[in-house]
């Protein structure tokens, strides 16, 4: 059984373990490590900066077999009724089971539940086609918006695609 708990600092290595490669590694967190590649030590002190924060909320999901996934959700507006997802990952030998969808369903759980959120969003590079079916069987759909969003990323410029539940 999938079960989300908060991040531990111990998790790290295990999560970074997971990026492939750069190409794999900016479609999960796009320009918010600047180097690369990462250790778990800098992720872990990434997270520490949200330490003392009520709006940020690193996740890692488990089962049985240990650590499987992980995500973090973050409030985006000031009133606390939208939650973003974020750096989701699975471990890339256990892809194509549904762990996924159903990490995604825990995090929405939890947004909801325990966190208030009203709306739940996140972004996805329009070249990370796996990560949309994902979303999309996890019940998000793409929202329109009047601009298009673009990271320069590589030296190319990726589109992200907004959804929402």
């Amino acid at each position: 059984m999938l079960r989300l708990r908060p991040f531990k600092t111990c998790d790290a290595d295990t999560i970074v373990s997971w990026v492939g490669d750069e190409t794999a590694f900016r479609k999960w967190c796009a320009d918010r490590y600047e180097d690369y590649p990462i250790t778990g030590e800098d992720m872990a002190a990434h997270y520490r900066q949200f330490d003392d924060c009520d709006t940020f909320f690193p996740m890692t999901a488990f089962d049985e077999s240990g650590v499987v996934g992980h995500l973090i959700l973050r409030y985006t507006d000031e009133e606390k009724t939208t939650v973003r997802l974020g750096f989701v990952i699975v471990d890339d030998r256990l892809r194509g089971r549904g762990l996924g969808k159903e990490m995604l369903g825990l995090a929405v759980r939890y947004a909801r539940e325990f966190l208030g959120a009203r709306r739940v969003t996140l972004g996805v590079f329009e070249n990370n086609p796996a990560a949309m079916r994902c979303y999309l069987a996890a019940g998000f759909r793409e929202t329109a918006s009047d601009e298009e969003e673009y990271f320069s990323v590589m030296g190319e410029k990726w589109r992200c695609i907004e959804m929402e539940l």
